[in-house]
């Protein structure tokens, strides 16, 4: 996934950046272009990122917020293979820091397909690194659909201002629904809406609406002022760190 397919980014952006159309960083795209943009192939890590906002950092324990988060890795990538997982953030590559998700991209970019590369992740309080060899950047990769169907009213979340609901009961899938957001609540502030699955909180996959419910106390309990959920919405899927310092 990392690495630019064509410097009009038309295709793509959505599935390798979850970022709105139009900010600073597809602007710079747009400027400038991809890396190397002449070249007849990209080296590919094969992960879905996004930018390690302040609030990101403070539920991951980071006392910065450089990096680029990995929001999920493609399964079979060079990055899925090498071991790195959902909520690691990738903080330098071959000793380089990496400031951003931009950063990452130019730097992935650069490289030559079956390069190596040592990645330098902070995962759970702590630094790992992964030595992986890059692949290859496919012309055209398939772009995936999300679920926007209306659902039912369920379990109210009120200190983040979510009404959720599981649809284990119907489907057995066991995904937790966001049915309803307040618009007073910190959920709507921070871009979540009606119909976004909550993949998992805290790092910990859920099933059930009770579930957040649990993970928000046992935050609260360990002295945490954020809490960060994954989050599939429409066809993109996202980090969202909320805070729960709110009754």
């Amino acid at each position: 996934m990392i690495g630019i397919p064509d410097a009009s980014l038309d295709k793509g952006w959505q599935e390798d950046f979850p970022f709105p159309r139009n900010s600073q960083l597809e602007q710079f795209f747009r400027r400038f272009g991809g890396p190397d943009d002449a070249r007849a192939s990209r080296a590919w890590l094969g992960v879905q990122i996004q930018p390690v906002t302040a609030e990101i950092a403070d539920s991951l324990g980071m006392k910065g917020h450089d990096g680029a988060l990995v929001v999920e890795p493609q399964e079979g990538s060079p990055a899925a293979k090498a071991g790195i997982l959902s909520g690691d953030v990738i903080t330098a590559v071959n000793g380089t820091a990496v400031m951003d998700a931009s950063d990452l991209a130019k730097m992935i970019g650069g490289m030559d397909p079956g390069a190596s590369a040592k990645l330098t992740v902070w995962r759970k309080g702590e630094e790992k690194n992964f030595s992986l060899t890059l692949g290859e950047m496919a012309k055209s990769r398939d772009t995936r659909t999300g679920d926007s169907n209306s659902r039912p009213a369920g379990t109210d979340i009120s200190s983040l201002g979510l009404t959720l609901d599981s649809t284990a009961k119907v489907a057995g899938s066991g995904e937790v629904v966001v049915t309803n957001v307040d618009p007073d609540g910190v959920a709507f502030e921070h871009g979540v809406k009606t119909g976004d699955v909550i993949l998992d909180i805290a790092g910990n996959k859920v099933a059930a609406p009770a579930d957040v419910n649990k993970a928000i106390s046992d935050a609260r309990k360990n002295g945490k002022r954020t809490i960060l959920m994954r989050v599939k919405s429409d066809t993109v899927t996202k980090f969202v760190a909320l805070p729960i310092t709110r009754a």
